[in-house]
């Protein structure tokens, strides 16, 4: 990257935590790592406030790619027409009135677009899907939940494989990482996409029918969701390198068209 060319900025929207009875903006370590490791980007994190602090619009047209992350907690049922439950905890409010307008507006405003596990729900959710709240007892589905084992490698390890939609933009990645056939990819998740929204095009499904990516049809740049997490040491990965690459060469596409002296305009963060 030249001198003359803006630094590319990806936002990543915050989760909403409780610590020692205090809220607080947290965004975790493997994905600005992978950002700023596998994608060549700058990573920003944005405090989930919603749309009545924070001027979205603003933000999202000073952005050069914006990153759905996963997260503990899942999207409220009531944003896809059905009943709040226990089964369905933990809920962040907070990161859903920010996630699901800042998803729209990036597809308006021709943002990169890179969404993972709930991320990639919130994607479906923003567009007018729906979701299953809990996968495994679902009859013929597998059990797609996290390993219950204390190593990381192990929990984010390889644990089933996913058939890619020919032609499709993730078995492009496919092919240029060399991988032939089937993807094997990690799996930690008790949720997923039940109605897909309309404008999504299924990019890969698990062996028992679950959906584990997609693609946003007609979008004006890269907008994909994985279900699986590819953020996870993704410079280890043939496949997520060359995803992470991928978004990141939009982003800088993005960037690469703005003037040389444009900068993160921080009054986007307020109405002023």
């Amino acid at each position: 990257m030249t001198k003359s060319t803006p630094l590319p900025l990806v936002g990543v929207p915050a989760c909403v935590r409780d610590v020692d009875g205090q809220p607080f903006h947290t965004v975790g370590d493997k994905y600005v790592r992978a950002l700023a490791i596998s994608a060549g980007v700058a990573p920003l994190m944005i405090p989930s406030l919603g749309e009545d602090l924070v001027d979205l619009r603003r933000l999202v047209r000073g952005l050069d790619g914006l990153m759905m992350t996963g997260s503990p907690s899942n999207v409220h049922p009531s944003h896809y027409g059905q009943v709040e439950s226990a089964e369905a905890e933990p809920f962040d409010p907070a990161r859903d009135a920010t996630s699901l307008a800042l998803i729209r507006l990036a597809l308006e405003e021709g943002v990169p677009l890179l969404a993972i596990c709930r991320g990639y729900q919130e994607l479906n959710v923003a567009l007018g899907g729906s979701l299953h709240i809990r996968v495994h007892e679902l009859p013929g589905r597998m059990d797609h939940r996290r390993p219950q084992h204390p190593e990381l490698d192990v929990q984010y390890g390889p644990a089933h494989p996913v058939k890619l939609r020919s032609g499709g933009p993730l078995a492009r990645l496919a092919a240029a990482a060399k991988i032939e056939g089937d993807l094997m990819v990690n799996s930690l998740h008790w949720q997923g996409l039940d109605r897909i929204a309309k404008g999504l095009t299924v990019e890969a499904e698990a062996e028992d029918g679950t959906p584990e990516a997609v693609s946003v049809t007609g979008a004006r740049a890269f907008a994909l969701g994985v279900q699986w997490h590819p953020e996870y040491k993704a410079w280890e990965s043939p496949f997520s390198r060359q995803l992470f690459e991928a978004f990141g060469q939009a982003a800088r596409a993005r960037a690469a068209g703005r003037p040389a002296d444009d900068v993160f305009p921080l009054a986007a963060l307020g109405q002023a």
